[in-house]
């Protein structure tokens, strides 16, 4: 029958590589420590020790053993801490998010787990409509998406905004419509959305639809639109994430516009889940930093 007991005394033999010291350390006897190694020896039908006077060494499947145990072990403790909801730094985190939130919320995460090693983080980027499938069908606790779903079994509602950015090549001189028109337009899988919004408001003179605009090419990529404006492929507009953590950002430009439109984050769960009290803390410790870099 698995014992865990008899693992346990088998990681301290080895660590000490005593049995009197082995003893000692787990309040027990000598014969009762040896009791325990012939036991899981029977169990797993297989010599763990080459018994040498008072030492010994592992045999092959001793070795396997060691390193099965410090895993079964080191699993026990975080399944443990997991079941903890009051755990602020310890557990595990389920998200999904498309790419231009993941590109800055996950590296944002990433720094997290450095700082607390017990939490653990599963992130998936991926698009809004796959988002929902894998909140409903309990993949994901935590969907961030970047537009508004109405679902019986899904609670959906603002998080976040970040600001939206008219994307030109670094040597674009002029701004007018006309001038925009001229260059093309780049799209991505929101881009089409985003683009009417910003430039009907900075624009409300001139701007009738995006289907008056030359289409540049599409990606269902947006952390790589910008690599195509950067070689002078046309303009496109990002949420200011997707700006900020871009590599070729030098090669780039946002335009100065006076009306500021938003890319509206929502948050989405199922509405019969009880989320730990961890994913409130990387939610908003995320959002609050955000909203410290982004109003001047």
């Amino acid at each position: 029958m698995f014992n865990a007991q008899y693992f346990r005394t088998y990681i301290t033999l080895v660590e000490t590589g005593s049995f009197t010291r082995t003893a000692q350390r787990l309040d027990m006897t000598q014969p009762g420590v040896s009791q325990h190694i012939r036991k899981l020896e029977r169990y797993l039908n297989k010599t763990l020790l080459e018994r040498r006077g008072r030492g010994f060494t592992l045999t092959e499947s001793g070795r396997r053993a060691y390193d099965y145990a410090l895993k079964l072990f080191a699993e026990h403790e975080q399944f443990r801490h997991a079941l903890d909801d009051d755990l602020l730094d310890s557990g595990e985190c389920r998200i999904a998010s498309p790419g231009s939130v993941g590109l800055m919320f996950y590296p944002y995460i990433l720094g997290q787990q450095q700082r607390h090693p017990n939490l653990t983080v599963s992130y998936s980027f991926a698009f809004n409509h796959e988002i929902v499938n894998d909140l409903l069908e309990g993949r994901y606790d935590i969907g961030i998406v970047t537009e508004a779903v109405n679902h019986p079994d899904l609670e959906c509602y603002v998080w976040h905004q970040e600001p939206l950015c008219l994307v030109v090549p670094a040597d674009f001189v002029e701004g007018t419509l006309s001038d925009l028109m001229g260059i093309g337009f780049l799209n991505y899988y929101d881009g089409i959305n985003h683009a009417n919004a910003l430039l009907r408001a900075n624009y409300p003179d001139d701007y009738r639809s995006m289907t008056h605009f030359r289409h540049q090419g599409f990606t269902n990529e947006v952390s790589m639109v910008l690599d195509a404006v950067a070689r002078g492929l046309g303009f496109t507009v990002v949420s200011r994430l997707v700006l900020e953590t871009s590599p070729w950002q030098r090669q780039v430009k946002a335009l100065n516009l006076p009306n500021t439109v938003n890319e509206v984050l929502y948050l989405l769960r199922r509405r019969d889940s009880v989320l730990p009290k961890r994913y409130e803390k990387l939610l908003n410790g995320f959002h609050q930093e955000r909203m410290q870099e982004i109003t001047p």
